[in-house]
């Protein structure tokens, strides 16, 4: 089964566009039950060419975000403002309460 992952970068267009990556290639980019990543972060942890070879196929798959059946994972490009809001486990249930609201904090509980 091939997981989406939204890209979300500090391009003008803001697009932020989904790619798919085939199971091998997400648990790479998010391992441990994470579903976001920093894409400093992930050249920290696999350099520059594991990063590239890793990521080269998914720039090969986009797909529309109307055709897309949920997001599985986010890559952020260009985010370094926003590397302090990032929950350190990198898991979106982990998001600081003070950021979401009440329906998000019930819905995420239930998978802490």
């Amino acid at each position: 089964m091939m997981k989406n992952i939204q890209i979300i970068d500090g391009a003008i267009n803001a697009t932020y566009s989904i790619f798919q990556a085939t199971e091998s290639e997400y648990n790479i980019i998010f391992p441990d039950e994470c579903d976001m990543e920093l894409i400093e972060d992930l050249i920290a942890r696999l350099g520059d060419d594991e990063t590239n070879r890793v990521l080269a196929p998914l720039w090969e798959r986009p797909i529309l975000k109307r055709n897309a059946v949920g997001i599985h994972g986010t890559l952020f490009y260009d985010n370094d403002h926003r590397k302090s809001f990032i929950p350190q486990s990198k898991r979106e249930v982990d998001w600081n309460e003070q950021t979401i609201n009440q329906a998000q904090f019930d819905l995420f509980s239930r998978y802490r």
